[in-house]
């Protein structure tokens, strides 16, 4: 069973105020279901950028894409996210991650834990979330019962097993990320064993939860060879195929490039693809060509 296309796009370009309303309206026009904004020092702070595109747009989803949890305390977390739940109508989607950029921890002056206590941080917000928003005496209340929907985004086991349990959105980033923040594209093989894990983890889940997939790169033919050169240092160790075959890379016609995210919804079931902001316009006929699909 493969879920209808969703499309979004991450942006995490600091700007103004004007720029950012018409960037915000652009993404809509263009056809883009949700509107991300990213949590990395440097950037736009997420709820504050996305109560604004909430208040220009009036379709798209708003989706922190996705929150380092490690820098939030749970129960102060859960009342921001009632909050901004209730303030835009339950457009919002919970992107929450676990964290990988030692430097920015580094910046803050928190301690960088170790993957394995960033993931049980991680663990203990999602479980203090879902216990807050039960009880019907919380305040704020959330648009919805439960809360927003949850997006978990990972790449390790014990994030994709965390997502398995409790997100309504498994969030695949289809790369390694070392401490520095450097990202290693995955090879299909290796999204497959990752995807068809999850969807054993699933039991009888698979089939209502979404695959998210952030895409990385995308080129039109004539953009193949300066495509391949920023694609090198990102390569996996000794791959020696074709960089379109990497799941998070599209290269090609609009054709080519809309038939590749069909066969990886068949093939891995992701069904919701999100793009980084300097690939908006050039995948908005892509959204045309996908469109009700």
């Amino acid at each position: 069973m493969v879920l209808p296309f969703r499309f979004g796009v991450n942006l995490p370009s600091p700007t103004s105020r004007t720029e950012w309303i018409e960037k915000c309206r652009r993404a809509e026009s263009l056809g883009f279901d949700v509107i991300g904004v990213p949590d990395h020092l440097g950037m736009p702070a997420p709820f504050p950028a996305l109560m604004l595109a909430a208040e220009v747009t009036e379709r798209p989803r708003l989706n922190t894409f996705v929150l380092n949890t490690p820098f939030y305390n749970p129960t102060l977390l859960a009342r921001d996210v009632a909050s901004f739940d209730q303030l835009t109508d339950g457009r919002f989607e919970l992107g929450l991650g676990a964290g990988y950029v030692q430097a920015e921890f580094d910046t803050a002056g928190i301690s960088f834990p170790t993957a394995g206590q960033r993931i049980a941080h991680l663990e203990q917000t999602v479980t203090t979330l879902r216990r807050l928003f039960a009880d019907p005496e919380y305040r704020p209340r959330p648009a919805a019962p439960a809360g927003p929907p949850l997006l978990i985004a990972g790449w390790g086991e014990r994030a994709l097993a965390l997502a398995a349990a409790h997100a309504d959105i498994v969030g695949f980033t289809g790369a390694s990320a070392a401490d520095s923040g450097k990202l290693t594209l995955a090879t299909a093989e290796t999204t497959e064993k990752k995807t068809d894990h999850v969807r054993g983890l699933l039991g009888n889940r698979d089939g209502s939860v979404e695959f998210n997939l952030l895409i990385q790169g995308i080129a039109a033919p004539s953009e193949r060879d300066a495509a391949l050169a920023y694609l090198t240092d990102h390569l996996p160790f000794g791959f020696a195929g074709a960089p379109e075959d990497l799941p998070t890379i599209l290269l090609g016609t609009t054709a080519q490039m809309a038939e590749a995210l069909r066969e990886r919804r068949e093939r891995f079931g992701f069904n919701y693809i999100t793009v980084l902001e300097h690939n908006m316009g050039k995948f908005a006929a892509l959204i045309e060509e996908l469109k009700g699909e």
